[in-house]
């Protein structure tokens, strides 16, 4: 990735499991460039990562924050942790 990158770690609080929350988040950055990963965690919640450009993580934040049509967000965590590593390209969706 070149240096402009940014990286963010994510997670997504409410109604994210059996909706197609993954699936939707997948499309989303695949759409926008970006690499990392989703999954969805044993607490209800679905979380991952993402790197790209600056401008492509504010979209897809703001993309995470609404959801798909059958979701329900009640709150988005985001995070942008100082260190990178590889990640995944394009990004993938995790089991």
């Amino acid at each position: 990735m070149p240096p402009s990158t940014t990286r963010a770690a994510f997670r997504v609080h409410g109604c994210v499991q059996g909706v197609g929350y993954r699936r939707f988040a997948e499309r989303q950055a695949q759409a926008l460039g970006l690499a990392g990963w989703v999954r969805n965690d044993p607490g209800g919640t679905v979380s991952g990562e993402a790197e790209g450009s600056a401008d492509a993580l504010a979209a897809f934040r703001s993309q995470l924050a609404r959801g798909p049509a059958y979701g329900s967000v009640d709150r988005l965590d985001w995070e942008t942790p100082a260190v990178r590593s590889s990640l995944p390209f394009p990004f993938e969706l995790r089991r």
